[in-house]
């Protein structure tokens, strides 16, 4: 073997194996995928804006109100609208009874006197919506009622959801004049 390639195999060779066993080493340390620590899994929320808010005959009808979830998760959400037993709302859920107020389902942790609701009072016109107030323990819709007073009196097993039968306050108004309200909805269908 001429002199020149073994001198540089002599060289070279140790150089070219400690670098192997190095990035051997460093692979075996970090325990490739199968080892890896998984990512904390992100939280979710929704923070709602204006057009988030659209015709009520856009969402679906769950007995005498509308909901609609923002993050896709709308099966969960018509999971628990339609249980007996209640539940959690889905991160994203909206509720509407009227087109002028609404509550929106936010992160855990947001407001755990609001059950992390969000209340809305809101301004709707053929052009659209316009967000009046947004708060948790300081909205008031136009009837002068607290919001967040109201829904303190539901069950905690349907998440501060009002029904008939959900512990609260009976509303001053019939079915039959919500409906005409919900029918009134001046915010284009689609």
């Amino acid at each position: 073997m001429p002199s020149a390639i073994r001198r540089a195999l002599i060289t070279w060779t140790p150089a070219i194996a400690v670098a192997v066993v190095v990035t051997v080493a460093l692979g075996a340390c970090s325990g490739g995928d199968a080892h890896r620590a998984a990512a904390p899994k992100r939280r979710q929320d929704f923070v709602a804006q204006a057009g988030d808010f659209r015709n009520l005959h856009t969402m679906t009808k769950v007995r005498n109100f509308y909901v609609d979830n923002r993050l896709g998760h709308l099966d969960q959400t018509l999971a628990v609208a339609n249980s007996p037993n209640g539940g959690r709302y889905p991160v994203g859920t909206i509720i509407q009874l009227v087109p002028q107020e609404a509550m929106v389902k936010r992160q855990k942790g947001f407001s755990p006197t609001t059950r992390d609701w969000e209340f809305f009072f809101l301004s709707v016109t053929p052009m659209g919506t316009t967000i009046e107030k947004r708060g948790t323990a300081d909205v008031v819709n136009r009837f002068g009622g607290n919001c967040a007073s109201c829904h303190q009196g539901a069950a905690a097993r349907f998440d501060g959801v009002c029904e008939e039968n959900h512990g609260c306050a009976p509303l001053p108004i019939g079915p039959d004049v919500f409906h005409a309200i919900q029918e009134s909805d001046p915010r284009p269908p689609g």
